[in-house]
C-alpha cells in the first residue's frame, strides 16, 4: 500500500525536523515519493516558496520562511540598552528581516565583539523578544575595527583622523560611506578593509555614528565614554524598576536614628553612602577606647539579584566619574535620592559598630541591618574646620561628634602606623570648569587630616565584612592587591639610585621597605617622582573569589563593602552580608543566590574590566582637560623634571599642572643619543652628555592637542644647563654608524671587569 501524499504542514515540520538534509531529493526520500509523486513534489515546493512558507538556501537546500539551521555562522551586534548581545546570520539574503537571535554565553565563554564570526548551536524559543539562543561552539573571526576621530573632507576623498594617541593611520572614506558627516566633526567609524589592507594604501572605513564638535567643552568626557564604550544611558526597564523604588520605614530594622552618623565627602559630590560616628567607650573593661559606627546605604534592598537593575548595575561594574559629568552604576533615582544617605532623611543601611581599644586595635565587631538619619552632610573642608576650631558659628552643634570622631581615628592611626601600610603621597589634580564648562583652572586637591578620618575607617569596615563572611563561611570577592615582581623592583631600584636614594636588595618585601624609600625622598626635589615610581612599581589591584591578601593595606584579607552606590563588588559583599545573617523579611529576595555564588569568578573577573575601564577613561579625559588648558599656550616656557626616559624621547612633568608632556628625541639637538633601558638615561655620543629620570628641566611648549589629550615639548635646558649645539635635529643629524659601539661604551663602563 502506497503512502499518502504529504501536506505542505506535514513537509514543513519534516524540515524543521531535519534542517542539515531539505533538498528535493531528501524530501522525496523520506516520504517515499517515486515516479510522477516528484513532479508533484516539485510543484507543491514551487507553490509553497511562491506563498512564502519556504526560502532557498545554499547547496539547494529548502527551509521554512525565517527558519534557522542548527548550527550556523553568526554575526555579533552592538549590545542592545539592556545590555543583552544579538546575533544576526551572516549572509541573509531574504527579503524578510532576519530572526532575532540572542547569544546565551556559557561560563567561560569570551566576551564577543561587535562584528565578531561566531559558528553557534541554535535553539528554537518561543520569546516575545526573540526567536533562538546561540550557543557559542568557536569565535571564527574578530570583527571590523573601530575608531573614534575626526572627519575631514576632501576634494578626491574624506579621510577620518584617528583621536586616540600612538593611532597615526588616517583612514579614507570613500564615496556613499560619509553618513552625512560634516568636515570637522568628532565621528565613529569601523574599517572596511581587512588588517592588512594599509600595505596596498590608505586603510578605508566607513562613518557609523556622529558625535559633534570634537572641540565643545562637553566632547571632551563623551569622547572618553565613546573611546572606551562605557555606558550613559539606562534601559527603560531600569529607569522604571528605580522610579518605582519607595522609601524604607524601620520594620524589622535596628533603629539607629538617635546615633550622630555624619557623612562627610568632597564638596562636589554626586551621592553619599557611607556615614561615621564614634564615641568613648563606656565599657569599663575598655578604658580609653571608642566605638565607631559605620553605615552603609543598603542599595540590596532596591537592586534584588535578577532584576533588570542588578542587570544593568553589574554591566556597568562602577561608576565613571569625569569633571563634568558622571556615568553612574545606577539610575539617579536610586544614586541621588533614595540610596543616598541625605542630610535628615530617613534611609536604610547595613552599618557595622566596631570597638576600639585605647591603641587602636579592634576588640570586636557586629553588623545590622538598620534605618538611619544623617545629621549633617559635610564636606571634608567643613570638618577639618570644625576639629580645628574654626567653623562656622552655624555648625557648632556638630563639634562635639565631629572631635569625637578624630579622637576614634588618632587611637586607629596608632594600629596603622604599627601595621605600616604603603604610605603613598601623591597630589590629586582637579580639573575646574566654568559654568559653560570651559577649563578655567588645574589646581591640585587640598588634603586634610578629615580625609585619612573617612579612609581609615572605610578600611576597618572593609576588613570587618571580609572577616564577618569567612568566620560564617560564605563565599565573597575579595579585593586583592599581589606584592610586585622582580622586574618591577629591579626598575624602582635604578630609578631610586638615578635620584641619589638606596632601596634594598635581595630581601623578602614589605610594605616598610618602600616606606623607608619615600622618606628618605620626602621633602626633597625628587618626592613626587619617587612616589609616582613606588606606584608603578605595584601590581594592580583586583578582585577575586580567592584571598590573596592586601599587599598595599598589609592586611591578610580585605573586600569592598563600603561604597554600594557606586561598586558592584560591593553590592555583592551587602548581600552576601544579608544572607549569612539571615535577615528578613525574606533575605532570598534580596540576598545572595546561589546562582550569583557560583558566577562570582565571572563577576570578579568582569568588574575587575570595569574598573579598569573607567580608571583609563578618567585619565585621558584628564589629560584632554590638561591639553584643553594649555593650548593657547604654546611657544611660552615651563619648569618640570623628567619622569621617563624611552628610546623616541623623554616624559616631562610639569611642575604648575602636573602635565606629563612628550619631548621627541629630534628636539635634544644634532647629535645622536644612545638610549639605556635598563639605567633609563639618553647618553649624547658626542658630548657625553648624559640625561635621565629626576633631572630638572626647562622645556618650551610645542603642541597641546585637546582632542587626543598630546602635550609636545622642546627641551631648552637640563639642570640650569643649555644642551650644546641646540636646536631640532634634522638631516644634519646624519648617520649613525658607531651605534653598536657607543653601546658596547657604555656596557662596558656599568660592568667592572675582573682583576687578573
Amino acid at each position: 500500500m502506497s503512502r499518502p501524499f504529504p501536506t505542505k504542514q506535514e513537509i514543513l515540520d519534516w524540515i524543521r525536523d531535519n534542517p542539515g538534509a531539505a533538498g528535493k531529493r531528501d524530501i522525496a526520500r523520506a516520504f517515499g515519493l517515486k515516479g510522477p509523486a516528484r513532479v508533484e513534489l516539485k510543484r507543491l515546493l514551487k507553490e509553497m516558496a511562491a506563498e512564502g512558507l519556504l526560502e532557498k538556501r545554499p547547496r539547494r537546500a529548502l527551509a521554512p520562511k525565517g527558519h534557522m539551521p542548527s548550527v550556523a555562522v553568526l554575526i555579533a551586534l552592538e549590545p542592545d540598552a539592556s545590555g543583552d548581545l544579538f546575533l544576526e546570520p551572516q549572509g541573509w539574503e531574504s527579503d524578510d528581516p532576519p530572526p532575532r537571535i540572542l547569544f546565551v554565553p556559557r561560563k567561560g565563554d569570551p566576551a564577543p565583539g561587535p562584528g565578531d564570526r561566531l559558528l553557534c548551536r541554535l535553539t528554537r524559543v518561543h520569546d516575545l523578544d526573540h526567536a533562538y539562543e546561540a550557543r557559542l561552539i568557536r569565535r571564527i573571526g574578530a570583527g571590523a575595527r573601530r575608531m573614534l576621530g575626526v572627519f575631514r573632507a576632501g576634494p578626491d576623498h574624506a579621510r577620518v583622523e584617528p583621536i586616540a594617541k600612538g593611532d597615526a593611520h588616517v583612514w579614507m572614506v570613500p564615496p556613499g560611506a560619509e553618513n552625512g558627516a560634516r568636515d570637522g566633526e568628532l565621528v565613529r567609524a569601523e574599517a572596511l578593509d581587512g588588517p592588512r589592507a594599509h600595505h596596498l594604501g590608505l586603510p578605508r572605513a566607513r562613518v557609523i555614528e556622529r558625535l559633534g564638535d570634537p572641540f565643545a567643552a562637553r566632547s571632551v568626557s563623551l569622547i572618553a565614554i565613546h573611546e572606551h564604550g562605557i555606558p550613559l544611558d539606562f534601559p527603560q526597564e531600569a529607569e522604571d524598576e528605580a522610579r518605582a523604588a519607595r522609601p524604607v520605614g524601620p520594620e524589622g530594622r535596628e533603629d539607629l536614628r538617635h546615633l550622630p552618623l555624619l557623612t562627610i565627602d568632597p564638596a562636589d559630590a554626586r551621592d553619599h553612602d557611607d556615614a561615621v560616628c564614634a564615641m568613648p567607650d563606656d565599657d569599663p573593661a575598655n578604658p580609653g577606647g571608642h566605638v565607631v559606627w559605620v553605615a552603609i546605604a543598603d542599595v540590596a534592598h532596591y537592586v534584588r539579584p535578577g532584576s533588570a537593575l542588578d542587570r544593568e548595575a553589574r554591566r556597568r561594574g562602577n561608576s565613571t566619574y569625569f569633571p563634568d559629568r558622571v556615568a553612574p552604576m545606577l539610575p539617579e533615582a536610586l544614586s541621588a535620592d533614595l540610596c543616598s544617605l541625605h542630610e535628615g532623611a530617613d534611609r536604610p543601611c547595613i552599618a557595622v559598630r566596631m570597638t576600639l581599644d585605647a591603641s587602636g586595635e579592634r576588640r570586636g565587631h557586629r553588623f545590622v541591618r538598620a534605618i538611619m538619619r544623617s545629621a549633617a552632610s559635610l564636606s571634608y573642608e567643613q570638618a577639618q574646620a570644625l576639629e580645628d576650631g574654626r567653623a562656622d558659628p552655624a555648625l557648632a552643634p556638630l563639634e562635639g561628634p565631629v572631635r569625637a570622631l578624630f579622637a576614634a581615628w588618632r587611637a586607629a592611626d596608632k594600629a596603622r602606623a604599627r601595621r605600616a601600610p604603603l604610605a603613598l603621597d601623591l597630589p590629586e589634580r582637579k580639573v575646574v570648569l566654568s559654568p559653560e564648562g570651559e577649563v578655567e583652572q588645574i589646581t591640585f586637591r587640598e588634603r586634610f587630616d578629615a580625609h585619612r578620618v573617612i579612609e581609615e575607617f572605610m578600611i576597618l569596615a572593609n576588613v570587618c565584612a571580609a572577616e564577618t563572611l569567612e568566620r560564617k563561611r560564605r563565599p565573597l570577592i575579595y579585593r586583592v592587591h599581589e606584592e610586585p615582581g622582580p622586574d618591577k623592583m629591579d626598575a624602582l631600584r635604578e630609578q631610586a639610585e638615578a635620584c641619589g636614594l638606596v632601596f634594598p636588595k635581595g630581601q623578602v618585601l614589605r610594605t616598610r621597605d618602600f616606606n623607608r624609600l619615600l622618606e628618605q625622598a620626602a621633602g626633597g626635589e625628587c618626592a613626587e617622582l619617587i612616589n609616582l615610581a613606588v606606584l608603578r612599581a605595584q601590581t594592580q589591584a583586583y578582585y577575586a573569589p580567592e584571598n590573596l591578601g592586601h599587599f598595599g593595606l598589609n592586611l591578610p584579607r580585605y573586600a569592598h563593602f563600603t561604597s554600594p552606590i557606586r561598586r558592584y563588588a560591593d553590592l555583592t559583599v551587602h548581600r552576601a552580608l544579608i544572607s549569612a545573617h539571615g535577615w528578613g523579611p525574606d533575605p532570598r529576595r534580596d540576598g545572595a543566590t546561589l546562582e550569583e555564588q557560583e558566577s562570582l569568578k565571572e563577576t570578579a573577573e568582569h568588574i575587575s574590566f570595569t574598573e579598569r575601564r573607567s580608571m583609563t577613561a578618567e585619565r585621558d579625559t584628564i589629560d584632554r582637560y590638561l591639553a584643553a588648558f594649555l593650548k593657547d599656550r604654546v611657544g611660552e616656557v615651563f619648569e618640570g623634571r623628567i619622569s621617563g626616559v624611552a628610546r623616541f624621547g623623554l616624559f616631562v612633568k610639569l611642575d604648575e599642572t602636573g602635565a606629563d608632556a612628550l619631548v621627541p628625541i629630534s628636539s635634544l639637538g644634532r647629535e645622536y643619543f644612545v638610549h639605556d633601558p635598563e639605567a633609563q638615561t639618553l647618553t649624547g655620543e658626542r658630548t657625553g652628555r648624559v640625561i635621565g629620570l629626576g633631572q630638572r628641566v626647562t622645556v618650551r611648549l610645542r603642541e597641546a592637542m585637546p582632542v587626543t589629550g598630546g602635550i609636545v615639548c622642546e627641551l631648552l635646558s637640563v639642570e640650569g644647563g643649555a644642551l650644546a649645539g641646540g636646536g631640532r635635529r634634522g638631516k644634519a643629524r646624519g648617520k649613525a654608524p658607531r651605534r653598536k659601539l657607543v653601546k658596547e661604551r657604555v656596557r662596558r663602563a656599568k660592568v667592572p671587569r675582573r682583576r687578573p
